[in-house]
């Protein structure tokens, strides 16, 4: 059985969503009432922002890579983020990292694959909505993404940062998270949502689009205990 070395805290939230998800899923896999062996390496949100607001990037991998040293240090034998915006640096992150790591923007393309989508909308931080880490894994397997509107994306995004990742969950923000997945579904024909910010589900997991919604955490959790098991 292989030790998962989780980077948390980014945000809080889905941290604690991930840890309840990932017990549930192994012991759905593994009804023997036990526990899966888990490293949390829960770092500062603040200063990860900080560093995608003024576009340090290479300093941001950095920390990263020190903290993903951390869990190395104390045995994990592969590890994830627990948020899709610092995926923005994944790939220059992976080589400086001495264990694999499960990256969720390519599992949630492997989900999408399966399920036959072609176009699909996605949501998250404006981080994640403006850059093109999504689009570039999806572009390769034949599919394409659908953001929102430039208003729309900082709307979200300050709804994202000022109430989902404190825990805040707001019928209203609810409304109008839904409000924009239906005009992205009449106006630019995307198939799926893609739930692209790990506190979106917490938000949405458990409401009615008319269309799938990919949840990235369950998505990324499943794929985790997988390999926890290999």
């Amino acid at each position: 059985m292989k030790i998962l070395g989780m980077i948390g805290g980014v945000g809080p939230e889905s941290t604690v969503d991930y840890y309840k998800l990932i017990i549930e899923k192994y012991r759905e896999r593994k009804p023997d009432d036990s526990y899966p062996p888990i490293l949390i390496n829960s770092i500062n949100l603040t200063e990860m922002i900080g560093y995608l607001e003024r576009g340090e990037l290479p300093r941001m991998t950095e920390r990263l890579a020190e903290e993903v040293d951390r869990l190395v240090r104390g045995g994990a034998d592969f590890g994830l983020l627990s948020s899709n915006t610092p995926h923005l640096v994944f790939d220059d992150l992976k080589r400086q990292c001495p264990i694999p790591l499960l990256s969720i923007v390519e599992e949630t393309c492997k989900t999408a694959k399966a399920g036959g989508l072609h176009k699909l909308g996605l949501f998250g931080s404006k981080f994640t909505m403006s850059a093109h880490f999504y689009q570039e894994v999806f572009e390769r397997e034949g599919m394409t993404l659908a953001v929102p509107t430039t208003e729309e994306q900082l709307s979200i995004h300050e709804k994202y940062m000022g109430e989902l990742v404190k825990g805040i969950f707001r019928p209203e923000t609810r409304d109008y998270m839904l409000s924009i997945a239906n005009r992205l579904k009449k106006d630019e024909g995307i198939e799926a949502l893609i739930l692209g910010g790990t506190e979106l589900p917490l938000l949405l997991r458990d409401v009615s689009t008319g269309m799938p919604m990919l949840d990235t955490t369950q998505i990324h959790v499943k794929a985790a205990v997988e390999q926890i098991l290999s």
